[in-house]
């Protein structure tokens, strides 16, 4: 049974695509079978991992409008055991096309139900909003992971995160659990840094991952490759980060 993780956060520049590429690498380093779910109009994850993001034709924007299966959406990727459901620009256009729509916040969840006993882990990389599109990965997610930067602004903008979380608990997906909040682009040089990562330990202490995601340059440099970071630099300081997480995340998700 596939474990569903949306990876969200309203703030732009946090790190989620970043976060959503190489944990998926990592998973599927590991030997876990990974499905990544782009659901961001930027298509950042897609053309990420090597795919050509004007060519692709059957993407998200297709599942969500349920005209295609996502079986007919999958393609495989530049990492291995990583499949990938592509985004394109007209993904734009889904929040308004599906305002009309009976069950819109469902669309993604009853699509997803056909592959998610066909994979151990499915990452939806969020686009940076609280509309439809992060709606129904939230209403379709058994758990959703937080990447919060170790910046002033940090804790800004998690509380509506965490409202718009308990709202979809309440309304559209009783089971959804936090995964964890996770602590990016840190420098320990930096007083600032370490005063963020004191301040989220203090006030979310368990739901924070041990993890923590250092700034690194062969981090920013891998996607222009159309590479993870996993198949761009195993050797890096992010890749020995990402592959904690990864093993972070299995290990929870293991039954004792």
């Amino acid at each position: 049974m596939g474990k569903i993780i949306a990876i969200a956060n309203q703030k732009g520049g946090v790190g989620k695509t970043t976060t959503t590429v190489n944990l998926a690498a990592s998973l599927g380093v590991l030997e876990k079978k990974v499905l990544l779910i782009d659901a961001d109009p930027q298509a950042n994850a897609s053309s990420g991992l090597g795919i050509d993001v004007e060519a692709v034709s059957i993407g998200t924007y297709q599942i969500l409008e349920h005209s295609n299966t996502p079986q007919e959406a999958v393609v495989p990727c530049s990492a291995p055991n990583v499949w990938v459901i592509p985004a394109h620009i007209d993904l734009v256009a889904i929040e308004i096309e599906l305002v009309d729509k009976e069950n819109r916040e469902y669309m993604l969840k009853q699509a997803l139900a056909a592959v998610k006993d066909e994979y151990d882990y499915i990452l939806i990389d969020c686009a940076p909003s609280l509309g439809l599109l992060t709606l129904n990965a939230l209403t379709a997610a058994d758990s959703v992971l937080i990447p919060i930067q170790c910046e002033y602004f940090a804790l800004e903008g998690l509380g509506k995160l965490l409202n718009t979380i308990k709202s979809v608990q309440k309304i559209h997906n009783p089971e959804l659990d936090i995964e964890g909040l996770l602590l990016t682009m840190y420098d320990s040089r930096l007083r600032l840094s370490n005063q963020v990562v004191e301040e989220v330990q203090k006030h979310f202490s368990d739901m924070v991952f041990e993890t923590i995601i250092q700034r690194n340059v062969k981090l920013s440099e891998a996607p222009s490759f159309g590479e993870s970071i996993i198949n761009f630099d195993v050797t890096s300081k992010g890749a020995a980060n990402y592959l904690n997480l990864a093993q972070e995340i299995i290990t929870k998700n293991t039954p004792k």
